[in-house]
């Protein structure tokens, strides 16, 4: 039996690889009550109109009453063991007040209404909870392993950490793993919301649900089918689903103690009624009263649309945890940026190679790549990625702390390292030019002759540019908080379109969380960053937002919001979405107040009776449902065109940026 409409959230089970939520109404179990009291009911009625003995008419009636009360009254007398009050002891009280009153069938009218509600209600629940856990379902029931040099035919429970999986052209990662062999491009857009295809090989770790490529691999499992992070997403969503935002807090603060409210209200009536008039039909009207003002509506307003709203975002690569932030999500106005592996792709390459005069750019760039062979600096890999392939050798390399390396390559003594400690010569107008479009330059010498000097960059993501133009559109002011230096972050800055007085650079991570809290003060703000050095800038925002982080158990966990995947694209599209679900709520709880509002005058005159309040407010709950399962569904971001979104200043950068 599902939960009473009034509960403050409804019931989200664990995850189970077992779909057992219905996938039409009919199989909603509340219905199969509700069918059967109606179809009691309706003999009860047509016993009447036939004039047939009235004995029939009211046992069709009380077995009517009697199916579709054991929906909702066991667990309410359940709960009133417990102090706890809610619309279940409203709907309790009016029907056993009806049969008090000698209206069995309003009773009996009543009930089967209200089950109906509360089929309606776990189905709109389980349905939303259905569609998450179909993420689970992107697991295949079969995969291949080697065990010892014989491939076998496995189920993905049957896996433990450190099989060896075979994966063929088009089939789906059972698990988390990581490559041994073999190259490929995975489609993680099901998992991580990656629009284009992920380049692998050995050594990168991959996620379950991933598709498999054209190129056949070999992968080393790293996590058991129990345990992956595609299960650990599901656990996480369905755990924090219960987490409730403003709205659902108002929501619980208007209903609790409208039902002690409701109860005194009705007593009231009953009582001052009977003083100055018909006692009989002033406890009838009360009757009607303490159904017109349950909240059972206002109650399922949020809930509803947060389940919706947060299971189809953790479908298209945004984990969201819960109504808390999803609401702050929805209410963000400034977006406050990490620079490396968020803005940029935390790769750096080589963007430019000046020889001095009279040397070859590709020499420079081999002796480079010699003494970088040997070296472990973060600038190396790019070096040597960027050579000819035909290294040279370099001998007797030393790193010499703060400044760079030196060695022997092909008979001469060569050195490589930062400005200053090599004289860049005739390349020093070069050198500061580079150094000011935000790259790091090292030079290059060969006995005590510079050879020329090379530029490296982590380069901003092809998206960042689209995604700050529609961040933008969205009213979103947009902020750079990095540790780099100011002539870097700036550089960055006038590339993708950020405004020179928005660019926060030089920061340690509290002086981030201190700009956050000052960014907070303004707008409401959100940081965007890995989720680990960023911590403490991406607790202090509203809410916090962890870039990449699928295969991350710390992102996950610690942040509000994850984007699963590298994506940029993916931020815009949350903030859309959050509004939208935002402005869902809002719309069901005004239109759950403006029905009780509504009502109970009404009731209170007379003018509606018992069956016409129940059923007004259950066709109300219909509405708020349906309305609320919108959230759900997987809208295109709309922004709106330039002419009328909100102005927000850019950078003179932005009209050059490359589109």
């Amino acid at each position: 039996m599902s939960d009473p409409c009034c509960a403050a959230t409804p019931k989200v089970p664990a995850a189970d690889t077992t779909d057992t939520a219905p996938g039409t109404l009919w199989r909603v179990r509340e219905f199969h009550y509700a069918a059967v009291a109606a179809l009691l009911l309706a003999g009860g009625y047509g016993a009447g109109l036939t004039k047939g003995p009235e004995a029939v008419s009211l046992l069709a009636f009380a077995a009517a009453l009697a199916v579709a009360g054991w929906t909702f009254v066991p667990g309410t007398l359940r709960r009133l063991r417990h102090g706890r009050l809610d619309v279940g002891t409203l709907m309790t009280l009016a029907a056993l007040g009806a049969v008090l009153l000698g209206e069995l069938g309003e009773a009996a009218a009543l009930a089967v209404l209200y089950a109906v509600a509360e089929g309606l209600e776990s189905y709109a629940v389980t349905r939303t909870q259905r569609g998450l856990r179909a993420l689970l379902e992107l697991v295949p029931s079969r995969v291949t392993v080697l065990r010892g040099d014989t491939p076998t035919t496995v189920e993905p429970p049957e896996l433990a950490i450190g099989d060896t999986m075979l994966v063929r052209p088009g089939e789906r990662l059972a698990t988390d793993g990581r490559v041994d062999s073999g190259h490929s491009a995975l489609d993680t857009s099901a998992v991580t919301g990656e629009s284009l295809p992920v380049e692998v090989g050995p050594g990168t770790e991959i996620l379950a649900g991933s598709v498999n490529g054209t190129g056949a691999l070999q992968v080393t499992v790293t996590a058991t089918a129990a345990d992956n992070s595609l299960t650990r997403i599901v656990e996480i969503v369905q755990t924090e689903q219960a987490r409730s935002g403003t709205g659902q807090r108002l929501a619980d603060r208007i209903a609790r103690p409208l039902v002690p409210g409701v109860l005194a209200l009705a007593g009231t009536v009953a009582v001052l009624g009977s003083m100055f008039g018909d006692t009989l039909l002033w406890v009838e009207r009360s009757l009607v009263v303490l159904v017109a003002a349950a909240p059972c509506a206002l109650a399922l307003s949020v809930p509803v649309t947060v389940v919706a709203a947060v299971g189809a975002a953790a479908r298209t690569g945004v984990l969201v945890k819960g109504g808390a932030a999803l609401e702050a999500l929805g209410r963000v106005r400034t977006v406050a940026l990490d620079k490396t592996g968020t803005l940029t792709r935390n790769t750096p390459a080589v963007v430019e190679v000046r020889p001095a005069p009279g040397q070859a750019a590709q020499r420079v760039l081999d002796v480079a790549a010699a003494l970088e062979q040997q070296s472990e600096h973060p600038l190396a890999p790019a070096i040597t990625a960027a050579s000819s392939g035909d290294t040279l050798s370099a001998r007797d390399v030393v790193a010499v702390p703060g400044a760079g390396l030196t060695g022997r390559v092909a008979g001469s003594t060569v050195r490589l390292g930062r400005p200053g400690w090599i004289k860049p010569g005739p390349l020093e107008a070069d050198v500061a030019r580079v150094q000011h479009e935000g790259a790091t330059c090292v030079l290059v010498e060969a006995d005590e002759v510079v050879l020329g000097a090379v530029a490296v960059r982590d380069e901003p993501r092809a998206e960042a540019y689209q995604v700050l133009v529609d961040l933008n559109r969205l009213g979103c002011q947009v902020a750079l908080l990095t540790g780099d230096t100011h002539a870097t972050a700036s550089a960055l800055a006038r590339r993708v379109g950020i405004p020179a007085d928005a660019v926060h650079a030089d920061l340690r991570p509290e002086d981030k969380a201190y700009r956050i809290e000052v960014l907070r003060s303004e707008r409401p703000t959100t940081m965007v960053g890995d989720g680990i050095n960023d911590a403490p800038a991406l607790a202090s925002a509203d809410p916090g937002i962890a870039m990449g982080a699928a295969g991350n158990d710390v992102a996950i966990e610690t942040a509000d919001v994850a984007l699963l995947g590298s994506d940029l694209r993916l931020l815009p599209r949350a903030l859309g979405h959050a509004r939208r679900a935002r402005v869902i709520m809002w719309q069901n709880i005004g239109l759950s107040l403006l029905v009780i509002a509504a009502l109970v005058p009404l009731a209170l005159f007379g003018v509606l009776g018992l069956a016409t309040v129940v059923l007004v407010h259950e066709l109300a709950e219909i509405l708020i449902i349906g309305n609320g399962l919108r959230a759900g569904t997987r809208t295109r971001l709309r922004l709106p065109t330039a002419a009328t979104a909100p102005t927000v200043r850019l950078a003179e950068g932005l009209k050059r940026a490359p589109h």
